[in-house]
């Protein structure tokens, strides 16, 4: 039955036959025509600029500082000022606090500490806000806002050097065991931000600590070095019996989601953990040079390219052109109607036919490729399933005709090389030579890759190819020592594990890794632009929303920028989280890595991201959710001007916002990490319909972002069909010139093995099982385990030294009645058992 509300229903058939052909043909025309226009305003232009970013671990420093205030906290910038300044009165007489020698400047802050330590919350809340103007810059005495910043670091060394951190973070433990407060917020309807106060300011000064010490500059001073080792140190590592920091941080979040603790201010706590994690554990770049270390010193070649490079030197592609969607194929003319045309269409697909009609011809294959009828009847199937992400648009199953001038233009445009060394795997070498022993011989050898006897020449050719550029990663000497421990855990003896701080994290996380898994994805779900408001969902606004709503317009209008704002930053850092976390771990361990990766499969991560990308992208990346004029610092200079339409819609002058920007780009490189290698995750994709979610994203023109959309398309398509890839060349074209190739991963074509529908939930539960025993094994250690020698000797048992209770001589003579004497003991029966 046809929609009523689709773009020309009710029209009659334009079947050829009578006067109905004609005006079928206008109303097809005129549907096509408004589906055009309805794509238009929906998902904007298609001529997007080449886009200007250069990717990082984080923005730079002022708009980092100023992402951690919302618009609806600016007033609060004024009360930490009056708060020091009465302070500062009592202790300092006629000079600023710019004015003083540097011991003075300690003595005060020393001071301050002390003054830290009092019973009333109110005197402790006004003495934090004192310490808090210091980390600000002293702004009242600055005249710039670079003089802002620069104070504002200065400070924060001298601030850490006079043990401030310590002293937060006992305060920070008394606010989050607060139960008072945390009964307060659970009962009250509507929380807002006045509940959050004494958490804001603690977490403010906690991470401006962390983020201007963090920040690595020439001229810092021997001084400044040391305190910043000094600081990763105590962050990185149990301190006073204490967990790392970060650990501290995620019990926040989790406690935040389950409910107890709604005035948690979750922005400023997932931007701390954020930054703290990529403090001690490192960035991208300290993260390329620890994988060359590692490499190395497992005795693995070098790499052959800093794949940060080859991102960067990259170009972005244009964006597939979009001609004709099944939306309007349903109001195209019959087939009657398009002999006519058919013929320069069957000129387009000669080559594609020919090349698949010698594919059918493999010497190599094993089964016979689905025909064209299963594959339509299965993509029928898949659009049955899985009625949460609601398609926006659907592939176009007509290629543009040969009349359109791009297509030659960017054929002209083609590099002369590819950017990425091709890569293969030991497996794939001994799946090549399993095929060709199994042709020429009539049997295999296993894992024996030398062995060529009876093989034909090409086939040595082919292996030599191979070999030249064989790729043996990290992990897969991690997995190779994991069996050999598995199997020898007597004569390999115990494994020496390197007390770095990526692995003291993973050892807190262990045991209490799936809730903080599912707490950052609830929070990203929450944030996400196209979630729906729901009853049952986390509020997330907690740290955002005044005490009296607006009354305005205008206010109103601030308010809801100060939200999206609030959102965007939420998905920034938790994207930039999760992606630091897998990275860090993958390189520590490869089943440290898989074990975050399962909990995130299993937690919804993959249909969460595309939900996430299910909307019109280039608009989330232009999007203007900022007022530049009440930014820090710049608002601490200026006085705040009043408010209007113009103030509010002036925004900055980039043609892209770079947190949004930086954030898909980290959640296509998670979806990534969590599918490569994975057939049963990669069917997950195929099953969530993503190939015309992720089409849509290749829109925007930087080079960063295709690349990982194009690697994300790369995987499926051997499962989309034929058709999909008839029509999708310019797709497969970008794909072939920016993704790094496998020599004889068959992706063009689908006649890969792994292509099949196998038991995908036996790879999952085998991965599962390697994953428990490697924990098990490293992690879980009994002390009375059933490799502890036994000392069977009875002379040298009962001569041990036992540590006995001090007043266990007291009660040694009742002991022994109550436990020897008074028991009665039946020798037969104790020798007849032996």
């Amino acid at each position: 039955m046809e929609d009523p509300g689709a773009p020309g229903a009710g029209s009659p058939p334009a079947n050829g036959n009578g006067n109905g052909g004609g005006k079928g043909k206008q109303a097809a025309a005129k549907g096509r025509e408004v589906f055009r226009s309805q794509r238009r305003e929906s998902e904007g232009s298609v001529d997007c600029p080449t886009l200007e970013f250069e990717y990082g671990d984080a923005d730079g420093h002022a708009a980092e500082l100023s992402e951690l205030y919302s618009y609806t906290e600016n007033l609060e910038f004024t009360t930490n000022r009056r708060c020091f300044e009465e302070d500062f009165k009592t202790q300092v007489q006629g000079k600023e606090w710019l004015e003083l020698e540097e011991d003075a400047q300690k003595t005060y802050v020393m001071g301050l500490l002390d003054r830290l330590e009092v019973v009333s919350r109110e005197r402790r809340l006004k003495v934090a806000r004192a310490v808090l103007y210091l980390a600000q810059g002293t702004f009242g005495e600055c005249d710039s806002e670079v003089d802002v910043l620069h104070w504002s670091r200065y400070n924060c060394f001298l601030l850490y050097q006079m043990g401030t951190f310590s002293a937060f973070l006992e305060l920070l433990h008394m606010e989050i065991d607060n139960s008072q407060a945390c009964s307060t917020a659970v009962r009250k309807p509507a929380i807002s931000i006045a509940d959050s106060t004494e958490l804001r300011v603690l977490l403010s000064v906690l991470y401006l600590l962390v983020e201007n010490i963090r920040l690595e500059r020439e001229t810092d001073s021997c001084g400044w070095r040391t305190a910043r080792e000094t600081f990763r140190t105590e962050l990185s590592f149990s301190m006073h019996n204490e967990e790392p920091f970060a650990l501290l941080l995620f019990s926040m979040v989790t406690k935040f989601c389950s409910g107890l603790a709604p005035h948690f201010p979750i922005k400023k706590v997932l931007l701390l953990l954020w930054k703290v994690v990529m403090f001690t554990l490192g960035g991208f770049e300290h993260l390329q040079a620890l994988k060359v270390q590692k490499r190395a010193e497992l005795g693995l070649p070098p790499l052959a390219e800093d794949s940060i490079q080859v991102v960067k030197s990259m170009r972005a592609a244009s964006p597939p052109s979009y001609t004709l969607d099944l939306g309007e194929s349903q109001l195209a003319p019959p087939p009657s109607k398009l002999r006519g045309r058919r013929g320069s269409r069957r000129q387009l697909l000669t080559k594609q036919d020919s090349l698949d009609i010698y594919n059918e011809r493999d010497l190599f294959k094993t089964e016979e490729p689905a025909t064209e009828e299963e594959e339509e009847s299965a993509g029928d199937g898949e659009r049955t399933l899985d009625g949460e992400l609601d398609l926006l648009e659907q592939d176009p199953l007509v290629p543009p005709p040969l009349s359109q001038a791009p297509l030659s233009a960017e054929r002209m445009a083609f590099p002369k090389g590819l950017p990425w060394a091709p890569k293969v795997r030991q497996k794939d070498i001994e799946h090549f030579l399993e095929l060709s022993r199994n042709k020429f011989i009539g049997f295999t050898l296993g894992q024996d890759t030398d062995t060529l006897v009876g093989l034909p020449r090409p086939i040595h050719e082919s292996v030599k190819t191979l070999k030249q550029h064989k790729y043996i990663s990290i992990a897969d000497v991690q997995i190779k020592n994991e069996e050999e421990l598995e199997k020898c855990p007597m004569s390999l003896g115990e494994e020496v594990v390197p007390e770095t701080p990526c692995e003291i994290l993973y050892q807190g996380m262990l045991y209490s890794l799936p809730q903080y898994m599912i707490a950052l994805l609830k929070i990203l779900l929450a944030a996400a632009p196209t979630s729906k408001a729901k009853t049952d969902s986390i509020n997330i606004l907690a740290d955002v929303l005044p005490e009296e709503m607006p009354v305005t317009v205008l206010q109103s209008m601030k308010l809801g920028i100060d939200v999206n704002r609030h959102k965007e930053i939420i998905v920034k850092s938790i994207s930039a989280l999760l992606l630091l976390l897998l990275k860090h771990f993958k390189l520590n361990h490869i089943y440290q890595f898989e074990y975050v990766s399962q909990h995130l499969v299993f937690a919804n991560c993959i249909p969460l991201i595309l939900k996430f990308f299910n909307q019109n992208i280039l608009s989330y990346i232009t999007a203007k959710n900022s007022i530049s004029v009440l930014d820090y610092p710049c608002c601490t200079i200026q006085d705040l001007p009043e408010l209007t339409t113009e103030s509010l819609e002036a925004g900055d002058n980039n043609q892209f916002c770079w947190r949004n920007l930086f954030s898909c780009i980290n959640l296509l490189r998670l979806l990534n990490k969590l599918t490569k290698w994975k057939h049963s995750r990669t069917m997950m994709l195929v099953v969530f319909k993503s190939a015309p979610i992720l089409k849509r994203a290749l829109k925007v023109k930087q080079a960063m972002l295709q690349l990982y959309v194009l690697k994300l398309l790369k995987i499926q398509t051997k499962y989309l069909g034929r058709q999909w890839r008839k029509s999708n060349m310019k797709t497969m074209s970008a794909i072939y010139q920016k993704v790094r190739h496998r020599m004889n991963d068959d992706w063009a074509y689908g006649n890969d093995i792994d292509a099949r529908p196998w038991d995908f939930q036996a790879e999952e539960c085998t991965l599962r099982a390697n994953i428990e025993a490697f924990n098990s094994r490293r992690y879980d250690r009994p002390q009375d385990s059933e490799f502890s020698p036994v000392d069977n000797c009875l002379q040298s048992v009962l001569g041990q030294r036992l540590d006995l209770p001090e007043d266990f001589h007291c009660s040694y003579e009742i002991w022994l009645e109550r436990e020897v004497f008074s028991q009665p003991i039946c020798w037969e029966e104790l020798l007849q058992n032996h």
